[in-house]
């Protein structure tokens, strides 16, 4: 049986919703803290509804925040249950896709999903085995996970932009050139990536730039 994500959600600026983005936070946080970057973002992208749901897990090292799954290098967790605790978030996040598009009316070809670190590693997991094509995947600060399944188990191919800081030492900046590899090694013919230079594990204003403009042209803004 799926849990049931709670989310914030804003609403398209403009009244009519017409594309969907969703935010999915990273490791020891929640989906406000993603939530904030729909401000800066909807006066150009006034038609889509801004949608953040908290991880299914309370987080191990943070309780005030969320885990997807567990990570045993910080947590200590062990390897097994790390992979346990992602396919059941998997399951989790797919139901939370299939609910909200519903609700919302908006079909997948509208829908675009924005992962930042653990956000990223689920983003990239679970967008490439839907059913149905999203719009666009944008990671930042993230990697791709089992990249030896991917070329296998992709039913889709939707554009992927990643985006990393050079001065990361959460997750390495090399995660980048890695995630971009595999995905092109499995038949991704839109990979696009950014450095924000000088940025460690965070979003810096050029790299929201680079998103703000992949969003738009996805999702067919004007």
């Amino acid at each position: 049986m799926t849990r049931v994500l709670e989310y914030g959600r804003k609403p398209a600026a403009s009244g009519q919703a017409k594309s969907l983005v969703i935010f999915l936070h990273g490791y020891g946080a929640d989906g406000k803290d993603l939530l904030g970057l729909a401000d800066p973002l909807a006066p150009h992208m006034p038609d889509t509804v801004f949608v953040a749901p908290d991880a299914p897990e309370r987080s191990v090292m943070n309780p005030m925040g969320f885990q997807w799954f567990p990570i045993p290098w910080i947590d200590g967790s062990s390897e097994e249950q790390a992979a346990e605790g992602m396919a059941r978030a998997v399951e989790d996040l797919n139901a939370f896709l299939d609910t909200l598009m519903d609700e919302e009316g908006i079909a997948p070809e509208r829908v675009a999903l924005v992962g930042f670190s653990q956000g990223t590693m689920m983003s990239l997991h679970v967008a490439p085995r839907r059913p149905a094509r999203f719009a666009g995947v944008v990671g930042f600060s993230g990697r791709l996970l089992e990249p030896e399944a991917l070329a296998e188990e992709t039913v889709v191919r939707p554009p992927v932009l990643l985006i990393h800081g050079d001065q990361d030492d959460v997750v390495p900046p090399q995660s980048l050139p890695e995630a971009a590899e595999a995905l092109q090694k499995a038949g991704w013919d839109e990979v696009y990536a950014h450095i924000m230079k000088g940025t460690a594990h965070g979003i810096a204003p050029d790299g929201l730039s680079v998103a703000l403009a992949f969003l738009r042209e996805k999702l067919g803004i004007d």
